[in-house]
């Protein structure tokens, strides 16, 4: 019985979270701060989803985090999305076969 109290609270209050933006802000915000950190959260939310998972997805932490150093080294470089993963991959998988 506790478990669909929870997933009723869970429903209102995921509920409330995207109607609640939508019922107060009628106008266009033209806060220069809020659109600026508004345009960031999107971009903040995937990272704070997919970066723990790229560090527990190797067999070790070493391999992982020389994933992500060749995959930020190619994404500051411009890469395009393929190469960027790809070297990553590489990465990964030859720092796993040293280890």
């Amino acid at each position: 019985m506790t478990v669909y109290l929870y997933i009723a609270v869970m429903a209102a209050v995921t509920y409330l979270i995207r109607v609640i933006p939508l019922t107060v802000f009628h106008k266009k915000i033209t806060n220069r701060y809020v659109r600026s950190f508004l345009y960031y959260v999107p971009y903040t939310c995937l990272t704070a989803m997919t970066f723990p998972a790229i560090l527990y997805a190797t067999e070790s932490l070493v391999s992982a985090l020389a994933g992500v150093a060749a995959a930020a080294v190619f994404a500051f470089c411009n890469r395009s999305l393929v190469s960027v993963a790809a070297a990553a991959c590489l990465a990964v998988f030859v720092t796993e076969l040293i280890i």
